[in-house]
């Protein structure tokens, strides 16, 4: 009896664990990317990447990761003239 009720503990935490893992790593990878607007109140202590503006002439969406103040990292995609146009 003892020995079931033991299987029964494991197997629920084992369940309880399995359910965690998800959200443990999606708050620990990647942020989700948010789309920029002019409203937003950006709170940026630290750049942590930033795509290079490709060189292609035209408007190019590139993303950026920063960490807030809080130590939370965020993603935003924003839009950006690429470096390819010449006036010559």
């Amino acid at each position: 009896m003892k020995a079931l009720a033991l299987l029964v503990i494991s197997g629920l935490s084992g369940m309880v664990a399995a359910a965690e893992l998800p959200a443990a790593a999606g708050s620990q990878g990647q942020p989700a990317v948010e789309q920029y607007n002019y409203s937003m109140h950006l709170d940026i202590a630290r750049v942590v990447r930033l795509d290079e503006i490709p060189n292609v002439c035209g408007v190019v969406p590139v993303q950026m990761t920063y960490q807030d103040h809080q130590g939370e990292l965020h993603t935003i995609e924003y839009s950006v003239m690429g470096n390819g146009c010449s006036n010559g």
